[in-house]
């Protein structure tokens, strides 16, 4: 039986909105959501939250939560991931479960690791939703990723792809930020050097891709509020009193 270890990133020094991990939604602050969510799916062998500072830790061990304090100078949440996945040798996958998605769901989760459950081993696997054309396409803070015919991602963005030079349906999709690894492989993905098309855009997913490795993507039909701003802590704030 596959073991999964679902690694939950919460850092502090929050760029666009700093400490937004331990901001209140509701009754409770955002990373205790994140890691109730990821509790509740079935497929995960232990859940743990990755930080590099003493008030998330504090926190997250006040909700009764798992911690493991990790270096301050990771560049990246992958690289966080990393840390912790080295000090659980038994475990086979390894999920990055974003902090700032609150309203991430046990089933999302679920999907994202189906490969795995069903005995397949990519060597890591994300996932989409489809993209509202309307309002996605154009959006930079909509990463789009189109997809070949096996599911495999040919390319993330921020820039509204592909041109639409014809009239048409095509594989893609608005792609949500969780990430599954095989765990041997996310040790060789942290080492990797950072890429070209992954500074240009921001977007650290794009490194696998330029290093010549597959990306297999996983769908879900929900999409789910991810909070980068301070407009976006609102918009969750209003959802869950709406409920």
């Amino acid at each position: 039986m596959v073991k999964i270890l679902a690694v939950i990133p919460a850092r502090y020094s929050s760029q666009r909105l700093p400490g937004k991990v331990l901001l209140n939604i509701g009754d409770r602050p955002m990373v205790q959501w994140v890691y109730e969510a990821a509790m509740q799916c079935p497929a995960f062998a232990k859940v743990v939250v990755a930080t590099d500072s003493d008030a998330v830790a504090d926190c997250v061990q006040g909700f009764g939560g798992a911690v493991e304090m990790t270096s301050s100078t990771h560049e990246t949440g992958t690289d966080r991931v990393a840390e912790v996945a080295n000090r659980y040798p038994d475990m086979d996958v390894v999920v990055n479960v974003q902090g700032d998605q609150p309203f991430v769901t046990s089933e999302m989760l679920l999907k994202l690791v189906q490969p795995y459950l069903e005995g397949e081993s990519p060597d890591m696997t994300t996932l989409a939703t489809p993209l509202d054309l309307e309002t996605g396409y154009q959006d930079p803070n909509v990463v789009k990723v189109l997809c070949d015919r096996n599911h495999h991602a040919l390319y993330f963005s921020r820039a509204p792809i592909p041109y639409f030079r014809n009239p048409g349906t095509v594989p893609v999709h608005h792609h949500l930020g969780l990430y599954a690894f095989r765990r041997d492989f996310l040790a060789n993905y942290a080492a990797l050097s950072a890429t070209p098309f992954e500074q240009c855009e921001a977007l650290e997913q794009l490194r696998v891709l330029e290093h010549g490795f597959k990306i297999r993507v996983c769908y879900s039909e929900k999409m789910v509020l991810e909070v980068n701003t301070a407009e976006d802590l609102n918009a969750a704030k209003q959802l869950v009193t709406s409920v």
